[in-house]
């Protein structure tokens, strides 16, 4: 592709992903329960599955960027079908979103803008610094799961069973990046790293 076609790609890529319009799938959603929840219930859900939507616009972004910056040929096509299985999780949490009659976030750009830039410097960095970039990144995502699955309502096994599905493809993520050769983050960066996550995580569950 020529650079204009490439940036017409990516920017159509961003636009369809921080709004809520990822389209088709390659995996068919995992939610299998049926769930009947009450208002309170039903709004308690939407939250929390617009700020796992929102997560997962940042690491398609994160993907992307990296993958742009990234050294090796090799480590890009890695981050590119990493990227192309996030695409389910995003998949899923819409079409729950759209279950649960809950808007994505209005501050998605905001945040793939911010993460496509985080991505891209990981990635000017080095390999070693990109994949372990991804594996810091993951460790923090099956970390904010394991807190999600907790705070469902007992009902919602639809939310739950998507969930879940999601913390194995990201903690096999995880695995892969060190497997391949990604620095261990020292704790300071992985404090720092928390720190941004909960004020995207505080942000999208309001707005």
């Amino acid at each position: 592709m020529t650079f204009l076609d490439k940036f017409i790609h990516g920017f159509d890529q961003a636009l369809r992903t921080s709004t809520g319009h990822i389209g088709q799938t390659h995996r068919p959603s995992p939610a299998r329960e049926t769930a009947e929840l009450s208002i309170e219930e039903s709004r308690l859900s939407g939250r929390l599955m617009r700020v796992n939507h929102c997560g997962e616009v940042c690491a398609q972004a994160l993907y992307h960027g990296q993958a742009l910056t990234a050294r090796n040929g090799r480590v890009a096509n890695a981050m590119r079908e990493a990227a192309e299985e996030e695409t389910d999780h995003l998949a899923w949490c819409e079409a729950r979103l759209k279950e649960l009659n809950t808007p994505v976030s209005r501050l998605n750009p905001l945040w793939y803008a911010s993460s496509f830039g985080l991505g891209a410097v990981a990635g000017l960095l080095g390999d070693k610094v990109n994949l372990g970039f991804v594996a810091a990144t993951e460790e923090q995502v099956c970390r904010h799961l394991d807190e999600h699955l907790e705070k469902l309502p007992g009902p919602d096994g639809r939310s739950r069973e998507i969930l879940q599905a999601m913390r194995d493809d990201e903690k096999r993520h995880e695995q892969t990046a060190l497997q391949k050769g990604g620095l261990r983050f020292p704790a300071p960066i992985k404090k720092l790293m928390t720190g941004v996550s909960q004020t995207m995580t505080r942000s999208s569950y309001w707005v």
